[in-house]
C-alpha cells in the first residue's frame, strides 16, 4: 500500500504546474544589487606580532587549542560543568568565597557596566577615583543612568590616601565607591588596604576594577573587604578578548536585590544571569542569552595554568620581570611615569615620552621593524607615556630583552626633533 500511495501523491503533484512564474524568477536575481566583497573572496591573514602593549597580549598556544574545541551547547549539562569549573577558577583567581560569582559574555567594560548597572539606582549617590581613563568611564556611565556622580580627581598616576577617601565618603555619602586597583593608562597599581573598612563604615559598597592587574600584582578581594570585584580575559590571564570575570559579596548582593526599579540593561540584569550560571539557588537554568562558548573555554583553560602555577607564584614572576624591565629601561636612559616603585603596575610599565622624540613614530618604527606592538597613553595620559605590558604568556625576561631592543633601536633610528 505504502508505494502506491507514493505513487498516487507523486501523479498529483506532477499535475501540478509548481514552476515560479518567469517574472518571479528574474526578480529574485536582480534583487541582488551588492556583489560578494573582494576581501571575502580572500583567504584571512594575520601578522605574528608580540603584543607588548597594555593588553590584550600574546595567547599561550595551551589556550588557542581549548578555544578550538568543538562547539556545545550554551545550554548543555557539559557546558554547566565548565561554567562551574570557570566560578571555582574565579573564586581562587579573586581569593573570594563569594557565590554570586561568573564570567560575564564581553570584556571588562561588561562587567564594569553590570556591576553600575545592578548596584545603582537614579538619583543615588556615586563616588568616582579619577587618576585615569577608568575612572571617567565609570563616571560616565553612572551618569548617563541617572546617578549623582562625585569624583576625586588626581592627574595621571597619582594616587589617593584613605584620608582623603574617607573625607569624600563622608561629604557625599555614596552608595558606591569606584577604584581602579590597575590603573593602566598610567601604570599605576592603587593601594587597596583599608579602603574596605570605610567603606563598611560610610555603608557604601566598594567596587575595584582589576582589569590590568589580576594575576599580575596581590589583590585579596575577602581579605581586602572588597564587595564587588572584576577583571577581563586579555591581560596576565592570557585568555582572547571578550569574558570579563566578576564577583559579589552578600552585601552587594542584598543592594542589588532588592532594588525598586530594574537595571537599565536586561542583558546585564543578575537576576537573570545569576540564574544562567547556577547561583540563585533554583534547580533549573533558564535561557538568558547565548553565551560565547569558545571563549568560556578559552578562559578555564586559562584560569587553570593560573591555579597549576599558583597566584603567589605570578605576582611573584610579574614582578621580577617588571623589575627586571624598569632597570633595562632606565640603563637605555628612559625615565619611569610612576615615580614610586612601590606603586607601580607590574604587568604595565610606564614611560615618559623621551624629549624630542614624536612617540608615534617610536611605536610605528617598532611594529615595522620588529613586530612588536607597544602603545601610547590613553585618556588623560595621552601624549604622556609610551605603556610596556609583560603580563601572562608574555611576561619574561627574553621577552623584556626583546622589548629593550626594539626600543633602543626605534630610539637610534628615529628622528629626534627640536623641543
Amino acid at each position: 500500500m505504502l508505494p502506491k500511495t507514493l505513487l498516487s501523491r507523486g501523479a498529483v503533484l506532477a499535475a501540478l504546474d509548481l514552476s515560479l512564474p518567469s517574472w518571479t524568477a528574474q526578480r529574485s536575481v536582480s534583487s541582488v544589487t551588492i556583489p560578494p566583497p573582494a576581501c571575502m573572496l580572500r583567504p584571512l591573514e594575520m601578522p605574528n606580532r608580540y603584543l607588548f602593549g597594555p593588553g590584550p597580549s600574546n595567547v599561550p598556544p595551551r589556550v588557542l587549542a581549548a578555544g578550538g574545541r568543538p562547539i556545545i551547547g550554551h545550554l548543555h549539562p557539559e557546558m554547566y560543568e565548565i561554567m562551574n569549573d570557570i566560578k571555582k577558577g574565579i573564586q581562587y583567581a579573586f581569593q573570594t568565597n563569594n557565590h554570586m560569582t561568573l564570567a560575564m559574555s564581553g570584556s571588562g567594560h561588561a562587567a564594569m557596566e553590570c556591576a553600575v548597572f545592578n548596584v545603582m539606582e537614579p538619583g543615588e549617590s556615586v563616588l568616582v577615583s579619577v587618576n585615569g581613563v577608568w575612572g571617567e568611564r565609570v563616571a560616565e556611565i553612572a551618569e548617563r543612568m541617572g546617578a549623582k556622580v562625585h569624583t576625586l580627581v588626581k592627574a595621571p598616576g597619582g594616587y589617593f590616601t584613605n584620608e582623603e577617601i574617607e573625607k569624600a565618603l563622608a561629604k557625599h555619602k555614596p552608595v558606591l565607591f569606584f577604584l581602579a586597583h590597575g590603573e593602566s593608562s598610567a601604570g599605576l597599581a592603587h593601594p587597596i588596604d583599608g579602603i574596605g573598612d570605610l567603606c563598611r563604615k560610610y555603608n557604601c559598597l566598594f567596587l575595584v576594577d582589576s582589569v590590568a592587574s589580576l594575576g599580575a600584582a596581590p589583590l585579596l578581594m575577602d581579605q581586602q573587604k572588597i564587595d564587588i570585584l572584576y577583571t577581563g580575559s586579555q591581560k596576565a590571564l592570557n585568555a582572547p578578548p571578550g569574558t570579563a570575570p566578576i564577583s559579589f559579596n552578600d552585601r552587594a548582593c542584598h543592594k542589588m536585590f532588592n532594588r525598586k526599579t530594574k537595571p537599565v540593561s536586561y542583558l546585564f540584569d543578575m537576576t537573570h544571569l545569576s540564574n544562567y550560571w547556577g547561583n540563585d539557588g533554583k534547580p533549573a537554568r533558564d535561557y538568558h542569552h547565548t553565551g560565547p562558548v569558545s571563549s568560556f573555554l578559552a578562559l578555564r583553560e586559562s584560569l587553570a595554568i593560573l591555579a597549576e602555577k599558583g597566584l603567589e607564584n605570578s605576582w611573584r614572576h610579574h614582578n621580577e620581570v617588571a623589575e627586571y624591565l624598569w632597570k633595562g629601561l632606565e640603563d637605555l636612559g628612559l625615565k619611569l611615569f610612576i615615580k614610586d616603585k612601590d606603586l607601580r603596575l607590574p604587568s604595565v610599565t610606564t614611560i615618559a615620552i623621551p624629549d624630542g622624540y614624536e612617540w608615534k613614530e617610536l611605536l610605528a618604527y617598532m611594529i615595522k621593524h620588529h613586530q612588536l606592538e607597544m602603545t601610547g597613553g590613553l585618556g588623560p595620559s595621552k601624549g604622556m607615556v609610551i605603556r610596556v605590558g609583560l603580563m601572562g604568556y608574555n611576561c619574561s625576561t627574553y621577552n623584556a630583552d626583546k622589548a629593550l631592543a626594539a626600543l633602543a633601536d626605534a630610539l637610534k633610528h628615529c628622528p629626534k626633533h627640536k623641543a
